[in-house]
């Protein structure tokens, strides 16, 4: 068996905790920064997608709503649509500071240290470019997932 990891990530945005949980839950908006709809009516027990965007369709994670509490806090388990009953849990937990916001990321219960490669390499990239789009009004220039890193 092995073990599980958590990965944790802050940052703070320029913008008020109710234009966060938007850009968190608004399936346009995600599409704008992310290159996938996250797909869902945010309510407690329900499953939300994260579908490409790219015309196929494709659901590259799955899982179901555990916390909704707008605007300050959302919680989801994902899974790969392959493998739907072996999930992590992330949450978003969106606190206001004056007049920006403090986002706190934490992925917990990944279970192993591929998986652990693939989030620290993928959400500093995602929520740069949701940052970026909340403060500029649009998303980096170049997808940062898609860049070749160097060295």
């Amino acid at each position: 068996m092995s073990a599980h990891t958590d990965y944790t990530y802050v940052l703070y945005i320029e913008a008020t905790p109710e234009k966060v949980w938007h850009a968190l839950t608004d399936d346009d908006v995600t599409a704008a920064y992310w290159a996938h709809r996250n797909v869902s009516d945010w309510q407690v027990g329900s499953s939300w997608e994260h579908r490409r965007t790219d015309g196929s369709g494709i659901v590259d994670v799955l899982g179901e709503v555990v916390e909704s509490d707008p605007p300050r806090r959302l919680v989801t388990t994902w899974a790969e649509p392959s493998s739907p009953n072996v999930a992590s849990q992330v949450s978003f937990d969106i606190q206001p500071r004056g007049t920006i916001v403090k986002l706190v990321l934490t992925h917990a219960g990944l279970p192993e240290a591929v998986l652990l490669q693939a989030v620290e390499g993928g959400w500093p990239a995602v929520l740069s470019n949701l940052k970026t789009l909340m403060e500029t009004g649009k998303p980096l220039s170049v997808e940062p997932w898609a860049q070749p890193s160097e060295g």
